[in-house]
This record gives C-alpha cells, structure tokens and sequence, in this order.
C-alpha cells in the first residue's frame, strides 16, 4: 500500500498525542497540558485502527485474489518491522537502570515473550510499560493471519459478521464483568489498568475496526470507492462518534465508558480513518509539513520517548519547573532526538535489509519460473 497523506497525518497525530499525555501524567509537562488527563491516551486508539486496517489489508489482498498465504513471510517481515528497535530499547532498560522512567520493571521475560500486558503489576513495574500496546499487536499478528485464512476458506458474510459481533459483544461483557468485580472490592492495586486497560482480550476494538474496513476495502471494492466519494461526510460522522465517546471517557475509569465507549471510540476512529484513506478528503488531499516525517519514526519514538522525557526531567528537571513551554519544547527535542537515532541507526538499516531478501527473493522466483517456462518448451 502506497503512503497517503491522510493516514501518515493520522499517525502523527496519534503518536504527538501519546507523547503529550505521558510528558503530561508522568513527567510534569504543566498544569496547561492538563486537559490531557482524561484523553490523552487515547492515540494509542488510532494505532490499532491503522493497524487492523493496513495490516488486514496486507493479509487479505492475497487471500481474496485465491492465492497462498504465506504465514513465515508475513511473520518474518513483522519481524524485521518490530525486533531490532524493540530488542535496542529493552537492553537499554535492562542494562542501565539509570534510564528507567521508574525504578520496577516488569521481569525481561515478559517482554521477551510480549505477555507483560497480561499479568504487570502496574504499582511496582512501571518502567517501560508503554511496551503494552506493543503486547497486544504480536497478539494480534499472530492469530489474525490464521483466523483470516480460515475466514476465507469458505467465505461466507454471515460468519464474518458473527466473528465481529462476538468480539465486540465479548469485550464488552467481559470488561463490564472485571468493572463490576474489581470496583466492588478494596484494592491497593491499580485494577483499572491491569484488568482492563492493558490485556490484549479488552482492547480488540480498535483492530476489529481496522479489519472491518480492510475487509470492505479487498472484498467490496465497489461499496468502498461509491462511499470515499463522501468521505469528507464519513469523516464529520466519525469526528462526531468520537466526540461522544470523548464525552463517556471524561469519567475514564467509569462503567459506561468501559463498556460502549470502547467500541464507539474504535467505531469514530475507524471512519477518520477511511477518510484519512481518500486522497479528496479533507485530511487526505494535502501533505502536511513534518507529518510524514513523524509518522515513519512514530515507532522508535514510541519506543524511547520516555528515556528521553526522564534524561531531561532529571538534568534540568528543576530549571523548567513552571516554565510549560519551555518545559514542552524540551522534552519535544529530546524524544525527537533519541526517537530519530534510534530509527535511523537501528530500524531503518534492519527495514533496508528485510526489502533486500524480500527483492532476492522475487527474483529467485522469477529465474525459477522462466526456466520452468523453458524446460516446458524443451
């Protein structure tokens, strides 16, 4: 899939809004950013919507064209993608204390095998658990190829629609059933995160979405270019769902809000996506300065922003207290910084060599094929 503007603008969006929230809650960032407390988070919303929809359509394209799907190479370029910067920043977490946000950590293990999101006890292990998110997108790369593929073995509408109810329907029993339980009880602990926030089976949503809109973009091509001719409308309609769900989530840990507001959040993203996925659209149709930048190194910013937002906070932590924009511009230079190093120095040589393999491949493959051709004419 070709870069487009409105997609890139959207993950810049999404990864400046996380930023901000964790410069925000963790570190400081003064009492003007303090409307992020409620929603800040919620750019980690618009990732999983992007990656449900690119990575579906990656899955699906070949699947409905009737060919193989290939399960080691999409897992080995999901590889290549996510290992080296992740293997960099989890060395440097173990290996110098010193950089750790927080002094606890969750065991290496944990995030060797992408489970810390399951079992973290958030109240002594702090210390990168941004890595989460990270959990919940190998859980997602590693079943969604094999439930694709079997999907589309028999396609049928009725069984795709059932999966997708039943995911949703499932988040939301099963979060209203943690809510009721855990908010019942005295606990010390930070239940809201550990039991809700952060496993992989209550954050479905937002994926689901995404492969919703890759299915309709492979299988009914038709129904998804006569509805991008209004999608600057689809956009005013996801705007104003997100607006509801903004307003569920002002009581962030509230009932409501963890029940439908998950899948009406996932729902109002998934529409500024699709029109994020129109070059006409309002937010498709120009390329805003810097967005495609920020959006090709949101991962390793993702990664090191909170190395960063600690080096500052700890070298000139009390020479910016109450100067918010100064304070801003700072901790804005240094994620810039190590985010960029960490990218140019570690994901994009690693991303240079996966496309190498991928282009000796192809063309072992086609000298393969042309001889086949020849022994046949022999």
């Amino acid at each position: 899939m070709h870069r487009l503007p409105g997609l890139d603008l959207l993950r810049a969006i999404a990864i400046v809004w996380v930023l901000l929230f964790h410069a925000y809650a963790l570190f400081g960032l003064g009492l003007d950013f303090a409307w992020l407390s409620n929603h800040g988070w919620m750019g980690v919303d618009i990732f999983f919507v992007l990656s449900g929809f690119l990575i579906g359509t990656q899955v699906l394209r070949p699947l409905q064209r009737g060919e193989r799907l290939s399960f080691g190479g999409f897992y080995a370029r999901r590889a290549w993608r996510i290992l080296p910067a992740f293997a960099v920043v989890l060395v440097l977490y173990l290996g110098f204390p010193a950089l750790r946000e927080a002094p606890g950590m969750a065991p290496w293990w944990k995030f060797v095998t992408f489970t810390m999101n399951l079992s973290i006890d958030y109240r002594h292990e702090q210390a990168f658990s941004q890595a989460w998110s990270l959990c919940v997108e190998e859980h997602f790369y590693l079943i969604f190829p094999l439930l694709a593929w079997w999907l589309t073995r028999k396609p049928s509408a009725g069984k795709i629609v059932a999966v997708c109810a039943g995911v949703v329907l499932l988040g939301v029993v099963l979060r209203g059933a943690v809510w009721w339980h855990d908010a019942s009880i005295s606990s010390s602990r930070n239940w809201y995160v550990e039991d809700i926030y952060y496993p992989s089976w209550m954050r479905l949503d937002g994926l689901l979405m995404g492969v919703v809109l890759a299915v309709v973009r492979v299988y009914r091509p038709q129904l998804w270019s006569r509805w991008q001719v209004r999608a600057n409308v689809v956009l005013l309609v996801g705007i104003a769902l997100s607006g509801v769900a903004l307003w569920l989530f002002r009581d962030r840990t509230g009932l409501l809000a963890n029940t439908v507001g998950w899948p009406l959040l996932s729902c109002g993203f998934g529409l500024v996506v699709f029109a994020g996925a129109d070059r006409r659209s309002l937010i498709g149709r120009w390329k805003v300065p810097g967005a495609g930048w920020v959006a090709a190194i949101s991962y390793s910013l993702y990664l090191s922003h909170k190395i960063a937002l600690h080096l500052v906070q700890v070298t000139y932590g009390v020479l910016l207290q109450g100067h918010g924009i100064w304070t801003f511009a700072a901790y804005a230079l240094a994620i810039a910084l190590l985010g960029s190093a960490l990218h140019y120095l570690v994901e994009r040589p690693f991303l240079r060599q996966r496309d190498r393999q991928r282009d000796r491949r192809l063309a072992r493959g086609r000298v393969a094929t042309a001889n086949a051709a020849q022994d046949a004419v022999i």
